[in-house]
């Protein structure tokens, strides 16, 4: 399973399936990123948390624990 928190940067991926459940998956979706949304990832901090991506137009910080929940293709 490939997650968004292991996505080089200046790749491009599409969302497969959000895993988590409650409050978490939909804080993520209520941020655009639901299933086939096309993302891609622009910057990583130094320390790998947060990652910079762009999502539906605009551009988005979330931390690693959100990322790794995303499963991308």
């Amino acid at each position: 399973m490939n997650t968004l928190k292991d996505v080089q940067v200046g790749q491009r991926v599409k969302v497969v399936k959000i895993h988590g459940t409650g409050a978490i998956k939909r804080r993520i979706m209520d941020m655009g990123i639901t299933k086939g949304t096309e993302i891609c990832i622009r910057k990583v901090a130094p320390l790998g948390d947060p990652i910079e991506i762009n999502v539906r137009g605009y551009e988005l910080s979330i931390r690693k624990a959100d990322a790794n929940i995303i499963e991308v293709a």
